[in-house]
């Protein structure tokens, strides 16, 4: 259901509230208009909940960043469980 579905039960409740005149002995169509609007209008308020319940969550990214700094002429250290190897420091 959404806002389609909202829209669509209130304007065929709104029909069957103002715009039919027939008689039923068992139905009144007038009430039937209203309970159609009535639907209609708590499915448009729910899909506009759901829709800021939505919104108010959110994807956390966790990034995490190393710097690691070197004096001059320091070769940094291998990282573990590596097969890279370095070429050897020469001064």
């Amino acid at each position: 259901m959404g806002v389609g579905t909202g829209l669509f039960l209130i304007t065929i409740g709104a029909i069957f509230a103002f715009a039919v005149n027939f008689d039923v002995w068992w139905l009144d169509v007038r009430v039937v208009g209203v309970v159609l609007m009535l639907a209609g209008v708590t499915v448009l308020l729910l899909t506009l909940w759901f829709w800021q319940v939505r919104k108010k969550r959110g994807v956390v990214s966790v990034v995490e960043e190393t710097r690691m700094t070197h004096g001059t002429g320091a070769v940094p250290p291998d990282p573990p469980d590596s097969e890279i190897r370095h070429p050897p420091h020469i001064p």
